[in-house]
């Protein structure tokens, strides 16, 4: 494995030499790459025309799902490009067929884009949520879950890396779980992709969604689902248009056979291209090396943390990723990230609507979450904790 260039990844990364980003769970810095692609797709399409443009880069645009495929070891065909996570999560999710009693099973930690569906289709159905216990590190408990399965579990979806911590979900032991027993599993990788290698088939999930604005660095308004071949048959999008549907007849239409049925015709090709850019780049450096190099700056930015008087970190897990949270004493959240913005130190505050359960069973309101990448140094590290020991002392 190669370990990262880092002075490379700066000089491509340019922003990083104007602010200090720790808020990659949030949006990422793009490299130079992504954006030129974007904008010079833009430029061509203003002076040729948008469809023309369209199909003048036809091959450049289906790269992205050979692209995306490769990253999660997939096939093209199980690979649907779509303009953000949580609307391909929504297509996976909703294209279930649910009825009353089918139970869905679900993580502490889910995310509020996840759980207000949840809540939606159970009104509607009679679907019923079962949320499966943590474990005694805070992670989805895999026995728990066993435990749980009986003839009406429908569906076993799960937050891959929550929004609120650095925990990583034991995704592959919840794939086995489902395998098993022959249940759907639908996976969020938004927080996950990009920061650490992801591997539909050793993983074992059924669908998979994610984002291009986070980890993967790519632009805001992009995302993929990913949905097993053999899966594809059985769900039926909630919405249909002339790229997911043929109109056969007058009174007949034919749904076509691959990922791309959970797609849409219009789409931002310029945006599409630099998503397969992003991709790209992501795969030229390396998963293996960028998780290393995350693993290792969060581990650093924890240890730093837990020096300083007042702060406490909130991160959960056997296996913890490269989201950092924690509270500081008599300092709200929402004031801290101010005054890190007021030194161009980007961070960003998660709060109990945006993972209820977990927040609450933990006794939490809010958290300051802070998210390194491989771009980030170890001199953004001290320069982060310094910051952090300025703002408590001066608010004193």
């Amino acid at each position: 494995m190669t370990a990262i260039d880092i002075a490379r990844a700066r000089r491509e990364t340019p922003g990083s030499g104007l602010v200090l980003h720790f808020n990659n769970a949030g949006s990422s810095l793009p490299p130079t790459s992504v954006v030129d692609a974007q904008i010079a797709y833009l430029q061509r399409e203003a002076v040729f025309g948008g469809y023309e443009t369209a199909a003048e880069y036809a091959d450049q645009v289906e790269r992205v799902y050979t692209s995306a495929a490769a990253l999660v070891n997939a096939d093209p065909d199980e690979i649907a490009i779509i303009e953000n996570a949580t609307r391909a999560w929504d297509m996976a999710f909703y294209s279930i067929a649910f009825k009353p009693g089918d139970r869905i099973l679900t993580a502490m930690a889910e995310y509020a884009s996840n759980y207000i569906p949840y809540l939606q289709v159970a009104k509607r159905t009679g679907a019923v949520i079962d949320v499966v216990p943590n474990d005694e590190h805070g992670q989805v408990s895999v026995a728990a879950l066993r435990d749980m399965l009986d003839e009406r579990v429908k569906l076993i979806a799960i937050t891959h890396v929550p929004t609120n911590g650095g925990l990583v979900n034991p995704a592959a032991e919840i794939g086995a779980v489902a395998r098993e027993a022959g249940v759907l599993y639908l996976l969020d990788a938004c927080q996950s992709v990009g920061q650490m290698p992801i591997d539909v088939r050793a993983i074992g999930c059924d669908m998979l969604s994610t984002t291009g604005r986070k980890y993967l660095r790519g632009p805001r308004g992009t995302g993929f689902l990913y949905v097993r071949r053999d899966v594809v048959p059985t769900l039926e999008p909630i919405m249909l248009d002339l790229h997911a549907a043929q109109w056969t007849a007058r009174d007949s239409y034919t749904i076509r056979e691959d990922a791309r049925r959970f797609e849409n015709w219009e789409t931002n090709y310029a945006a599409k291209v630099g998503l397969g850019v992003a991709i790209d780049y992501a795969l030229n450096w390396g998963l293996d090396a960028i998780w290393e190099r995350v693993s290792l700056l969060a581990a650093r930015l924890r240890s730093r943390l837990a020096e300083i008087p007042g702060v406490t970190l909130t991160d959960l897990g056997s296996t913890k990723c490269g989201i950092v949270t924690f509270t500081v004493a008599g300092h709200a959240a929402g004031d801290l990230r101010d005054a890190f913005a007021e030194r161009r130190i980007h961070v960003t505050h998660t709060r109990t609507p945006s993972t209820r359960l977990d927040m609450e069973a933990r006794g939490l309101t809010e958290m300051v979450r802070a998210s390194v990448h491989y771009y980030n140094d170890e001199e953004e590290v001290e320069q982060f904790c310094t910051a952090l020991e300025h703002i408590i002392r001066s608010t004193h």
